[in-house]
C-alpha cells in the first residue's frame, strides 16, 4: 500500500510533471493533447517557448516556497516574499501579470498584494494555487485548521482577494486528506464547511460531482474554475496519466490546471503512478538563484525534507500575517 512518504513525493513531483506536460499547450484549443497523442499515453514535448520537460513559473515558485520552509524552519512570510521578489527581479521566462505587479510594486511584504487588490479589485487568479504543492505537503500533519490557514497566509503574499486564499486552502486540505490515505473527493463536503462563508457557495458549485468545466463562468486562469477543473479531472479518471490528459485537454491555462491536477493525483496515487518517461527530462530553472536547475531527484529530496519538517512540527511556525 502506498505510504505517506510516497504520496508526498507524488504530490510534489506530480505537480511539476503536470506543469511541464501542460506548458506547450497553454492557451491552445481544447483537445490538443489527445489530438497529438490519440493512440499513445502521451509524451513530454517542447513548445510554447518551453524546452522538453521544462517546468514553468508554477514549479519555480513552488520550489521557492519549499526552500524557504526548509531553510527557515517554518513559515517566514517576509523571507518567502523576498525570495519571490528576487526571482521576479531576475525576469523569469513566465510570470503572472498580477504576481509581477505585486512583486514589482516596491511595497513591503505585508502590504503589496492588499494594495494591488484595493486598486484593481481583480486578484482571484490561480497564481497562488499553482505553487501550493510543496506547502501542502509541509503543513499536512499540522491538521486541517493549520494547513488551511498556512495556505491562506502564503496566498496573501501575492493575491489580495480572499477568493484566491480559499481556493489554495481547499487544495491544501485535499492533499492532507490524500496523504492520510483517504479519498480527497469523499472529504470535499467536510472541507467546504471550513471555507469562508463568503466564498463557500462558489466553491461548492465548481467542486460538485455534477459540475463540468464547460459550465465555468470564467476562464480557467481564475482560481475557481482552475481548482474545479483539477478536481473534475481527478473525479472522472482512474489514474495519474489519465487525470493529466483530461486536464490538459480542457485547453486554456493548461500548465497550471495540469500542475494542480498533478499535485492532487500524485497525492492520491503516489510516486509510483508517475511514469519515468515524464520524470526523466523534467527540469526546473530558478532565475535569480545562481543559475540553478533542479531535476526530479532534487524535487524528491525537497519532498523528503518537507516530510521531515512535517514530522518535527516545525512547519507550524510563522512570522506575521499579511494585511488583507
Amino acid at each position: 500500500m502506498t505510504g505517506p512518504d510516497e504520496r508526498a513525493a507524488g504530490a510534489v513531483l506530480g505537480a511539476a510533471v503536470g506543469d511541464a506536460l501542460g506548458a506547450p499547450y497553454e492557451f491552445g484549443p481544447a483537445g490538443a493533447f489527445s489530438a497529438r497523442f490519440p493512440d499513445t499515453p502521451g509524451e513530454l514535448v517542447a513548445g510554447g517557448g518551453w524546452a522538453r520537460g521544462e517546468a514553468t513559473d508554477d514549479t519555480q515558485m513552488a520550489v521557492l516556497v519549499a526552500e524557504s520552509l526548509i531553510e527557515r524552519g517554518g513559515l517566514d512570510l517576509p523571507d518567502l516574499f523576498g525570495r519571490f521578489r528576487r526571482w521576479a527581479d531576475a525576469r523569469p521566462s513566465d510570470i503572472g501579470i498580477q504576481t509581477e505587479a505585486v512583486l514589482g510594486s516596491g511595497l513591503p511584504w505585508d502590504r503589496a498584494a492588499a494594495a494591488h487588490f484595493e486598486t484593481t479589485l481583480h486578484a482571484a487568479g490561480n497564481g497562488a494555487l499553482m505553487r501550493a504543492s510543496t506547502s501542502a505537503v509541509a503543513f499536512a500533519r499540522a491538521g486541517r485548521q493549520a494547513t488551511m490557514d498556512a495556505a491562506r497566509r502564503i496566498s496573501a503574499l501575492t493575491h489580495g482577494d480572499p477568493a484566491a486564499w480559499e481556493g489554495t486552502a481547499i487544495f491544501h486540505e485535499l492533499v492532507r486528506i490524500a496523504l492520510d490515505g483517504a479519498d480527497p473527493l469523499a472529504g470535499l463536503p467536510a472541507v467546504l464547511a471550513h471555507v469562508d462563508p463568503a466564498h463557500r457557495e462558489r466553491y461548492a458549485t465548481v467542486l460538485a460531482p455534477d459540475w463540468h468545466p464547460d459550465r465555468a463562468t470564467e476562464a480557467n486562469g481564475a482560481v475557481w474554475p482552475c481548482l474545479g477543473s483539477a478536481v473534475w479531472a481527478l473525479r472522472t479518471t482512474d489514474g495519474f496519466e489519465q487525470a493529466l490528459r483530461a486536464a490538459i485537454d480542457l485547453g486554456g491555462d493548461t500548465d497550471t490546471v495540469a500542475a494542480v491536477t498533478g499535485g492532487l493525483a500524485g497525492a492520491r496515487y503516489g510516486l509510483a503512478a508517475i511514469p519515468g518517461r515524464w520524470t526523466a527530462p523534467l527540469h526546473v530553472a530558478l532565475p535569480g538563484f545562481g543559475g540553478r536547475v533542479l531535476r526530479a531527484a532534487e524535487l524528491l529530496d525537497l519532498a523528503a525534507e518537507l516530510m521531515g519538517t512535517m514530522e518535527s512540527g516545525r512547519a507550524t511556525g510563522g512570522c506575521g500575517r499579511p494585511t488583507a
